[in-house]
């Protein structure tokens, strides 16, 4: 399997807090890994450090055997497509209008958009369910609502690496999990944030936790959700077994009455 993505030594800091120290990790063509940890461990910091809204203090970024800190922007747009955690538009562009601007990095600058580029806007709103919404005002949509737009944008955009930062956030279950079954059925490849330990479980062929803005663990589901690692990594005691319906482990969390009791971790 080919590597697509390998971090290596990556720190970032925030004036003179480390977000991020040291980080390694790689991504294969076609998997789905997973980033996950507590808020703050710095999950975000590594996402944002890939599509390039902030510049590591040091380490390497390599995506198809290319540097990827010094990669022409349109080129690394047309290999990278994200959905960040804020996606705030500053005009009140249309639905359509929004998803469109995901056709940017095919075209040059002056270009009109194309017949092929409308039923590509149209196809992504459809995937996502919003086809009926693509004449609203996008500042009127509720969080949720935007949240599925600006997804339909990287779809239009076409790209087969996908960067998502806890891409559901706003989402109810079903969405949720529509959203998780469309990017599964796409075959590209993706490295996502997720805050929901059990959606991790369902949909990433590996993980890596963090902490402390550290890659403290790494692995498939089965060895990383284990009841001693969550515990260990975000204070929580719970139960871990192989759902019968899915065939992937579900976790299931214990409240304190039932000996679940929460544990800060170590700063």
């Amino acid at each position: 399997m080919n590597t697509r993505l390998t971090i290596d030594g990556l720190s970032f800091s925030y004036g003179e807090a480390d977000a991020v120290s040291d980080v390694a990790l790689d991504v294969k063509k076609g998997e789905f890994v997973g980033l996950i940890g507590p808020n703050g461990s710095g999950k975000s910091t590594i996402l944002k450090n890939l599509y390039r809204a902030l510049v590591p203090d040091k380490g390497a970024i390599a995506l198809d055997g290319e540097n990827l800190l010094t990669m022409p922007h349109k080129k690394s747009a047309l290999k990278l497509g994200a959905v960040g955690q804020e996606n705030d538009v500053p005009f009140d562009f249309l639905v359509e209008e929004v998803v469109a601007m995901g056709r940017s990095p095919h075209k040059k600058l002056f270009d009109f958009d194309t017949d092929e580029d409308r039923r590509i806007v149209r196809h992504a709103l459809e995937h996502l369910g919003m086809e009926d919404m693509a004449k609203r005002h996008y500042l009127n949509l509720s969080g949720g609502e935007k949240q599925r737009v600006i997804i339909a944008r990287v779809v239009a955009q076409e790209t087969d690496f996908l960067l998502l930062d806890e891409p559901t956030n706003h989402l109810d279950i079903s969405y949720q999990l529509q959203i998780f079954d469309f990017v599964k059925r796409l075959g590209v490849t993706v490295l996502s944030a997720m805050h929901d330990l059990n959606m991790a479980a369902l949909y990433c062929d590996r993980i890596y936790v963090l902490k402390n803005g550290e890659a403290v663990l790494r692995g498939v589901p089965e060895e990383v959700l284990t009841p001693e690692n969550i515990l260990s990594v975000f204070g929580v005691r719970c139960d871990v077994s192989v759902h019968p319906a899915t065939g992937k482990i579900a976790i299931t969390y214990l409240p304190e009455a039932m000996g679940g009791v929460k544990h800060k971790t170590t700063p």
